[in-house]
């Protein structure tokens, strides 16, 4: 095809590769899929019940914590019940409206994790570095303000990378070697410059990724230290299981993000863009309700409640 051709060819629909063509794989993998995707909404719904039910857990970590399970909600929610139909189906496409959709909500909820994770390192970090001043600190106009403050952000950055977007051409080919309308897989495919989606991409979404990524390591390097000079070994065994939980899922999610959005595009392949992707928009959503709640003596105490199964004492303690 000359060029002249392609320039007056417009795509208006994308076809998802997904991971695999043969039957079998797909069998496992709608399977796998499905049943993680079930796992993580009823996980986070569990969540959020147990908080809302329970006048106890009306505190901002808890508040943090039910914002996060509900943007997690809404995370694996824009990517997986699409990818379960191109799984089932042979019919793989998504019209180019869909496409933004999707790349909308996943940026928006995807940004809104970030946020809501540093949001709860400043919280780990006042409770147990000024335990004395955190009511003050964290009262609930602050916390809502944090809360309503991500959500604004988010929102208006998925806006600026959706928009930015609408004014590229794209003018085949029309396949996109991913299993969502991701930003970087997209760009792959335009037909004219994407210097200023490329631009935007790394000063603000770079930004927005490693802003609240340092504000989270500051905010441990501090724990860490306010815990060193805790002289009781009782009281250092109790201020650490505070912050191993969500340490771990901020580990998990930044390594993988920063692996697709921030590395040099010559080290970009699909597989590994694909094997982080499923990291951090289906595996970790998955993992944080047991990493949240199964290790919380006071979720598992309300959980215990609501589900009105009487355990032992000792099972309520760590």
């Amino acid at each position: 095809m000359d060029m002249n051709n392609r320039n007056q060819t417009r795509i208006y629909e994308f076809l998802l590769m997904g991971f695999s063509e043969h039957l079998e794989q797909q069998l496992l993998l709608f399977g796998l899929f499905m049943g993680m995707y079930l796992v993580t909404v009823v996980g986070k719904l569990l969540i959020i019940l147990v908080i809302g039910s329970d006048q106890h857990l009306h505190t901002p970590m808890y508040l943090f914590l039910a914002n996060l399970s509900f943007s997690d909600i809404g995370f694996i929610s824009t990517i997986i019940p699409k990818m379960l139909v191109n799984i089932s189906s042979a019919i793989k496409h998504i019209s180019y409206g869909g496409c933004l959709t999707q790349l909308y909500f996943f940026g928006l909820f995807a940004d809104l994790d970030n946020f809501l994770l540093a949001v709860m390192a400043l919280d780990r970090y006042v409770v147990i570095s000024h335990p004395l001043h955190y009511a003050m600190t964290m009262t609930s106009q602050r916390c809502i303000l944090f809360v309503v403050g991500s959500w604004v952000i988010t929102s208006f950055h998925a806006l600026v990378h959706t928009l930015l977007l609408t004014r590229l051409s794209f003018c085949g080919p029309n396949i996109i070697l991913h299993f969502f309308c991701d930003l970087v897989p997209l760009l792959k495919l335009a037909c004219s410059s994407t210097y200023v989606n490329d631009l935007v991409l790394i000063l603000v979404a770079g930004a927005l990724l490693i802003g609240p990524f340092v504000c989270i390591l500051m905010s441990y390097l501090y724990i860490a230290l306010a815990i060193l000079r805790i002289d009781s070994p009782r009281g250092k065994q109790r201020a650490f299981p505070n912050c191993t939980s969500h340490l771990s899922v901020v580990s998990l999610f930044y390594s993988t993000a920063i692996g697709v959005y921030l590395c040099p595009p010559s080290s970009h392949s699909d597989g590994k863009n694909k094997v982080f992707s499923v990291m951090y928009t289906v595996v970790i959503p998955m993992l944080n309700p047991f990493i949240y709640s199964l290790r919380n003596r006071d979720m598992k105490g309300v959980l215990e409640k609501l589900l009105r199964i009487k355990t032992p004492k000792t099972g309520l303690q760590d």
